[in-house]
């Protein structure tokens, strides 16, 4: 079993006027994200997308800028991207199992098949990196697509492509 997980391609990381944009990388990254999405419908493989999902008064944003708030324009995934069917898992941390149902919905699709997880999104060094790992220490396959993963910072992205990849030992293409 192959799923697509796809991790905040949000407005306020994607967007040049986005709260905490991921910079020119995720932009460029976007119509690969796209064509890899159009990929797996074709194939009837599942596509799951992830979105960071905040209070107004969330601890995170002493450490960040507000950003992704409940209800906001910045919250709402790149339009183009999620078609009906898909599926859109909110989260509050870095992490898209930490609090979520993306366990029990992986568990769900897997039904003691081998399971193979696809990444693609932002940012690489943050929520991708500790999702990567969540999905690794599950010992569950995972793929990370360098084309599509992007950060704001691109000695910390170098850095999480190498720590997933020798560390984690996601296959990164």
């Amino acid at each position: 079993m192959e799923i697509l997980l796809v991790i905040d391609m949000l407005n306020d990381f994607i967007k040049e006027d986005g709260a905490l944009y991921c910079g020119p990388a995720s932009q460029k990254m976007v119509p690969f994200v796209r064509d890899k999405i159009a990929q797996f419908r074709t194939k009837g493989a599942p596509v799951l997308f992830v979105a960071d999902s905040h209070e107004p008064d969330d601890k995170e944003f002493d450490m960040f800028p507000p950003h992704c708030v409940k209800g906001t324009k910045g919250a709402k995934v790149l339009a183009g991207l999620m078609e009906e069917g898909d599926r859109l898992i909110h989260k509050k941390r870095y992490s898209a199992f930490y609090g979520t149902q993306l366990e029990d919905i992986l568990d769900s699709l897997r039904k003691g098949k081998d399971l193979t997880v696809h990444v693609v999104g932002v940012c690489t060094n943050i929520c991708v990196l500790y999702t990567v790992e969540e999905l690794r220490n599950r010992d569950i396959r995972t793929v990370v697509y360098r084309e599509g993963v992007a950060s704001f910072d691109e000695a910390a992205h170098e850095f999480a492509l190498t720590q997933m990849e020798s560390v984690l030992g996601a296959e990164l293409v």
